[in-house]
């Protein structure tokens, strides 16, 4: 069986609990690995609409993101998430940032916001898709920020989870973990199926819009 995970937990940083259980109220089911990906469309931060369908042929990375999370922060001090975006890139990748948090909430951020931030994390993306509605991370099932997903060139979901082996907003630990996407990266390249397809991934609780009562 090539599916891993690590345990289950609540991280707390600053008296806040930061579920990492899946937010089974407002993510749909997470698609499964080895079937086709969702398909969805989307306008970046630029204007420009980028559609799955149209990126079959490439391999195509999809981040979920919220610029007030610690565990991205921990990423993107790093210098760990810019690195691996620069080295998708290098390799023919599109890296897609996913801004999916809903406007008001956390981590919701306008066009010009989204190019300021990365412009100062000097962050590497294709681009920066404004989702304000969730409607990618809902049909990805996303629970988390970073939650982290790779659909080879076919348009198949082959991997699914967090970005690294460490459920921590430490810096200190990404050099010690494993990094599964830049691993599963590779194998996807090469031609190869990947080891470790899906994991539990880590982070702040995504914010979905909130449903009228």
């Amino acid at each position: 069986m090539s599916n891993f995970s690590v345990p289950r937990r609540s991280l707390i940083l600053g008296g806040a609990a930061l579920a990492l259980a899946p937010a089974a109220a407002f993510a749909t089911t997470s698609p499964d690995i080895g079937k086709p990906a969702p398909l969805f469309t989307a306008v970046d931060s630029n204007g420009k609409t980028w559609s799955l369908a149209d990126l079959k042929g490439k391999v195509v990375v999809l981040e979920t993101t919220n610029h007030d999370c610690p565990y991205v922060r921990k990423h993107y001090n790093s210098k760990n998430m810019q690195t691996q975006q620069r080295e998708a890139a290098a390799k023919g990748v599109v890296w897609l940032t996913t801004a999916s948090n809903a406007t008001g909430e956390q981590g919701a951020v306008t066009p010009a916001q989204a190019n300021e931030l990365t412009k100062s994390r000097d962050a590497a993306p294709a681009a920066v898709l404004i989702d304000p509605q969730s409607k990618i991370a809902r049909a990805y099932g996303a629970t988390v920020t970073p939650h982290m997903y790779i659909i080879d060139a076919k348009g198949v979901l082959v991997y699914k989870g967090g970005i690294d082996s460490i459920p921590s907003s430490s810096v200190s630990d990404v050099p010690k973990a494993t990094q599964y996407v830049r691993v599963a990266l590779d194998e996807v390249l090469a031609g190869k199926p990947v080891t470790v397809a899906s994991t539990q991934a880590y982070g702040c609780t995504m914010k979905y819009p909130r449903t009228s009562t």
